[in-house]
C-alpha cells in the first residue's frame, strides 16, 4: 500500500504561474481596449464614470447603515447614519441626473488636479536645489495648465475631460500591465 503525496495530481509552480500570467496578460489587453474607447468616446466614458460613482456611493451608504447598526454608542450611530445618507443622497443624484453629475465630477476634477499643480510647485520651491527639481517644477506647470484648461472651459469640457483622462489612464495602465506580463512570461521560459 503506497501512500500518496499531498501535492501529487497539482500543477507544478511554472504552470500555475503560466496561467497566472496569462490572465494578468489578458487583462492587460482589456484595460488598453478600454482606454482606447475612453479615448474615442468620451463623452460616453464619461457617462460610464458617473454611473460607477453614482453605484459606488450607493454601496457605501449600505455599508455605512449596516455599520450603524454593529453598536458603538448614539454618536456612532448618528454618525454612521448621517454619511450613509449623504452617500445615498449622492449616489442618488449621479444616477438619475447623469449629464448633470459629469459637469460636477469634471468641476471636483480640475479643482483636484489645480490643487495638485501647486502642490508641485510648491515642493519644486522646497526642493529647488535638489537634483532633477526641474521635473517637478515642469510637472507643476503642466499640472496647472490642464487644470486650468478643465476648470476654464467648464461645463463644455465636462464632454470630454473625464472620458479622455479615465481612458488615457486605462491605457497606460494596460499597457504598463502588458509589458510587466510579457516580461513575466519571458523569465518562464528562460527558466524552464
Amino acid at each position: 500500500m503506497g501512500t500518496a503525496s499531498p501535492a501529487q495530481g497539482l500543477p507544478g509552480p511554472r504552470n500555475v504561474a503560466k496561467k497566472i500570467t496569462g490572465w494578468y496578460i489578458a487583462t492587460a489587453v482589456l484595460l488598453i481596449v478600454l482606454g482606447l474607447f475612453g479615448i474615442i468616446e468620451p463623452g460616453v466614458a464619461g457617462l460610464g464614470v458617473t454611473l460607477l460613482v453614482g453605484w459606488i456611493l450607493i454601496v457605501g451608504a449600505m455599508m455605512h447603515f449596516v455599520a450603524a447598526f454593529k453598536g458603538g454608542g448614539a454618536k456612532q450611530v448618528l454618525f454612521q447614519v448621517l454619511i450613509g445618507v449623504v452617500y445615498l443622497i449622492g449616489g442618488l443624484y449621479f444616477l438619475t441626473h447623469t449629464i448633470m453629475a459629469v459637469g460636477t465630477l469634471t468641476l471636483l476634477l480640475a479643482a483636484i488636479i489645480l490643487v495638485e499643480g501647486i502642490i508641485e510647485v510648491v515642493s519644486y520651491v522646497r526642493l529647488r536645489g535638489e537634483g532633477a527639481s526641474g521635473w517637478i517644477l515642469f510637472n507643476g506647470i503642466v499640472t496647472l495648465l490642464l487644470g486650468g484648461l478643465i476648470w476654464f472651459h467648464w461645463p463644455s469640457s465636462s464632454v470630454w475631460a473625464i472620458g479622455t483622462l479615465v481612458g488615457v489612464n486605462l491605457l497606460m495602465t494596460g499597457m504598463t500591465r502588458l509589458m510587466f506580463g510579457l516580461a513575466a512570461r519571458k523569465l518562464l521560459v528562460r527558466a524552464a
